[in-house]
């Protein structure tokens, strides 16, 4: 989760903050689905309906995803004034990109050779991956909320990631054999997750005085081990979760890309 972005633009920043998360994974989900489930046209008006935030937010929201060619408007074939949201496959990996490193953790625990994480590189599986994911959140609520402190983080600008460096800082500290850390330093996490020094050191400045973590010398120290238990809760049950979903999606035949319901206004 923290490994740099491929693509030069502020993504991690724009979309590792839960509430831009959920308007880009329910875009998804509503272009899959229109795509390859019979679903309605995945417009804005559809999108704006089923988020947390508020139409307008939305609605700049995905100007922004459109200005970074995250997605594209394009005209239905029935009707060319109804405009439907295309996701990219650039968001689709960036959306997808939990979910499959979920797959792939499960796929070291059970030792596949090969994998299933491998088979969902491409973008049509992933976005089937993250259709189902959203389809099962539509269903019966979002799966994070149990889980407060890591909700907190996946709150804000690259909270989540933030995380993630601090428990795998934790494991190099203490399980053999662990990868190395990531250097717990406001600058380098900064340039890493495209935010400002100032930020960082703010989010570490309230976990620290929540009494959830303890650095010095850009190491961490201390780390609450009910916080430690509670992201392992929560990573052991996304790990079922996408491996249970990714088995099923890998036993379906690709869907075809190549017939599009919609095409692109002229």
């Amino acid at each position: 989760m923290i490994e740099p972005s491929q693509i030069v633009w502020p993504t991690r920043k724009m979309l590792n903050q839960i509430g831009r998360y959920v308007v880009s994974f329910m875009l998804i989900h509503n272009d899959y689905a229109w795509r390859h489930h019979g679903g309605p046209r995945p417009t804005l008006t559809a999108l704006q309906a089923m988020v947390g935030s508020s139409r307008r937010q939305t609605a700049g929201f995905v100007s922004a995803l459109k200005a970074g060619r995250f997605v594209t408007a394009v005209a239905d074939r029935e009707d060319g004034r109804v405009k439907c949201l295309q996701a990219s496959p650039a968001l689709v990996t960036e959306i997808g990109r939990s979910g499959r490193l979920f797959v792939a953790a499960m796929d070291a625990v059970a030792r596949r050779d090969p994998g299933r994480a491998a088979r969902l590189d491409d973008p049509d599986r992933l976005g089937e991956l993250v259709h189902g994911a959203a389809a099962h959140v539509l269903r019966h609520g979002t799966l994070i909320a149990p889980f407060t402190r890591v909700l907190h983080f996946a709150s804000r600008d690259c909270g989540y990631p933030l995380l993630t460096a601090l428990i795998g800082a934790h494991y190099a500290a203490t399980v053999p054999g662990a990868p190395a850390a990531l250097p717990l330093k406001l600058r380098g996490l900064a340039e890493r997750l495209n935010v400002s020094r100032a930020h960082i050191g703010n989010l570490l400045g309230e976990a620290e005085a929540a009494g959830w973590i303890r650095i010095a010398d850009s190491r961490l120290t201390a780390l609450d081990p009910t916080l430690l238990t509670e992201f392992e809760d929560w990573a052991a049950g996304q790990m079922l979760f996408y491996d249970d979903l990714a088995a099923a999606i890998l036993a379906e035949p690709k869907p075809d890309a190549a017939t599009p319901r919609y095409a692109c206004a002229s």
